[in-house]
C-alpha cells in the first residue's frame, strides 16, 4: 500500500521523504489504509532501486541534505497498475479477527467479556467522531474532492455498523 500512496503523492509534485511522511501522518492515511508510516523511508529506497522514482534535486537545510524525489515514467505506469488492481478489489474485507474472537467469546468470563466489549465500544465511538470531524473539515475546504468525501462517508457508515455490532454483542451477553 505504501507504494500506491508514495507514487500518488509524487504524481502531485516532487517531494522529500519527510514531506511524504508528514502528509501521511497529518492526513491520517495510515489510519484507514494498510500502511505503516514508519515504513515510508524503506519504501522510498525500494521504489528508487526499482526505478519508479528518482532523485530530482537536493535541498540543504542547515547541515542536512534532503533528497527530493520525483516519479519516473515507469513509476507512473506502476501507479496506474496499482490503482486498477486496488479499485477492482472489494471495498472492505470480510475477514475480521474481532468476529473470529466474538464467535469464541463464551470462553471468557462474562464480566471480562462485557468489560472488553464496552471499552471497544467507547473506542469505536471516539474513532467515528474523529472521522466525522475529518469529513466536515474536508468538506469545508475549497475544492474538496467528492470521491474523497465518499471514502469518509463509507468509513463512518462502517464504524456505525461496528458500533451497532458491539452494542448488540453487549446486549446478548
Amino acid at each position: 500500500m505504501s507504494e500506491l500512496v508514495i507514487l500518488g503523492l509524487l504524481k502531485i509534485k516532487p517531494m522529500h521523504g519527510y514531506e511524504i511522511q508528514t502528509i501521511i501522518q497529518e492526513s491520517k492515511i495510515d489510519d484507514w489504509a494498510n500502511l505503516l508510516s514508519g515504513s515510508i523511508y524503506y519504501s522510498i529506497s525500494k521504489l528508487e532501486k526499482e526505478g519508479l522514482i528518482e532523485p530530482f534535486k537536493e535541498e540543504r537545510t542547515g547541515s542536512r541534505i534532503r533528497v527530493i524525489y520525483k516519479i519516473t515514467k515507469e513509476g507512473e505506469e506502476r501507479h496506474f497498475e496499482l490503482l486498477k488492481e486496488n479499485l477492482a478489489g472489494k471495498p472492505h474485507s470480510l475477514k475480521s479477527d474481532f468476529m473470529l474472537a466474538l464467535s469464541m467469546i463464551r470462553h471468557l468470563d462474562k464480566n471480562t467479556a462485557i468489560s472488553i466489549l464496552k471499552q471497544n465500544l467507547k473506542d469505536v465511538i471516539k474513532l467515528r467522531d474523529e472521522w466525522v470531524a475529518r469529513k466536515e473539515a474536508a468538506s469545508e475546504s475549497k475544492g474538496s474532492n467528492p470521491l474523497m468525501l465518499l471514502t469518509f462517508e463509507s468509513s463512518i457508515e462502517i464504524l456505525n455498523i461496528d458500533i451497532k455490532t458491539l452494542e448488540r454483542a453487549i446486549e446478548l451477553m
